[in-house]
């Protein structure tokens, strides 16, 4: 008897639910599975929004579609279907080889963050002798100012301890960091002068130090796919890596394809690889767009259900220590592509492609987002 308002309670919910939400939810995940253009994650989510499902029917859906607890907990949420870590202010920068002024520095992450950018690489703190473009990262965040409730993610690279303590000097601007390792021990010895065993060592106290800030780590692992110096590098080497990434406390790890040399082929294999060690939700896509290969090398991480990108307004950047890397692939192509799948990233495409355009200027270049360079066109 004691149980009665609960079993009426249950029959209640499948009577009203279970004829709307299993056909229509079998149907998604067969179509999902089958296409693999599109992951199951974001139908079911459009699904649960159209027919206006509450959330206490979360569990159900997760366990019937074979979701993982994190996406399952994800599905009733309100923020965008991607994430797009906006990396132009740090990564895009630093390749630069004219001095750029901290006031056009701060002026970009301010316009990114009013285009609906919500992460943001900011700098990073790191040795000016070799990227002397991030010299003045302290001075870009002391002068950052956001709307109440307007503030987007800021992250800074640090190296070493050092990065971490000129960081922390900055911690009411500063909301996460990265560190920054390699797949291969070529680019490791060229990037950080230390091997990759060494460089974990130097991570580990970063880590360490970070925790007792209640910093949050972001993990970046370079040369995902190929090394300038090394080559071809084995998934399984990728794996390894991205592992011991996680072990050490990384929050979240993008893999980054720094010479661009991904294919659609390549990135899925290593793809394989890494998901058999670390759940996609932990994972982020950072493709560089030297060959033309980054949106797709993309569509096939989402296919991964990968839901984190790493682009660069105006795709701008570069690598100092990757000859021939040209920029990230630009946030402006990374949003048109997503709007076109339905999926929503947050960021106001327009306004992107004008952010773009203006630092372009600045930097007296070109940009190389395609799709902002048709929207502007559009306008004139």
């Amino acid at each position: 008897l004691l149980m009665m308002p609960s079993l009426f309670t249950l029959a209640s919910f499948f009577k009203t639910n279970l004829s709307r939400v299993c056909n229509p939810l079998t149907a998604l995940v067969s179509h999902s599975q089958g296409s693999g253009i599109t992951p199951r994650y974001f139908l079911i989510r459009k699904m649960i929004r159209s027919h206006g499902l509450k959330s206490t029917s979360f569990r159900l859906l997760g366990r019937f579609a074979k979701l993982s607890a994190c996406d399952s907990s994800r599905l009733f949420s309100s923020s965008p279907d991607v994430k797009i870590v906006e990396v132009g202010p740090r990564d895009g920068l630093q390749n630069e080889k004219g001095q750029i002024s901290t006031k056009y520095k701060v002026d970009l992450i301010h316009d990114l963050c009013k285009a609906g950018c919500s992460f943001i690489e900011a700098g990073a703190f790191v040795n000016p002798k070799w990227v002397p473009q991030m010299a003045d990262s302290g001075d870009v965040l002391k002068n950052l100012q956001f709307e109440h409730g307007a503030k987007p993610t800021i992250s800074c690279l640090v190296p070493n301890t050092k990065g971490l303590e000129q960081a922390i000097e900055h911690r009411d601007k500063i909301d996460e960091i990265a560190i920054f390792g390699s797949a291969s021990e070529g680019f490791s010895q060229r990037n950080i002068a230390c091997s990759i065993d060494e460089s974990f060592g130097r991570f580990r106290a970063v880590v360490d130090a970070a925790k007792r800030h209640e910093l949050p780590v972001r993990g970046y692992v370079s040369a995902v796919v190929e090394c300038p110096y090394d080559g071809a590098i084995e998934p399984t080497q990728v794996a390894k890596v991205v592992e011991r990434m996680m072990e050490l406390g990384c929050y979240e790890v993008s893999l980054g394809d720094t010479v661009g040399r991904g294919t659609p082929g390549t990135i899925k294999k290593m793809l394989d690889e890494v998901n058999a060690a670390v759940p996609s939700s932990q994972l982020a896509m950072h493709c560089h767009d030297t060959y033309g290969q980054a949106l797709a090398n993309i569509l096939v991480g989402l296919e991964k259900d990968i839901f984190t990108i790493d682009s660069s307004v105006a795709g701008l950047g570069g690598c100092p220590y990757a000859k021939g890397a040209s920029g990230n692939v630009a946030t402006e192509d990374v949003v048109y592509m997503l709007n076109g799948l339905g999926l929503s990233t947050g960021i106001d495409l327009q306004q992107c492609a004008e952010v773009g355009d203006r630092i372009c200027t600045i930097l007296g270049k070109e940009s190389q987002s395609k799709a902002g360079k048709a929207l502007l066109a559009q306008k004139q």
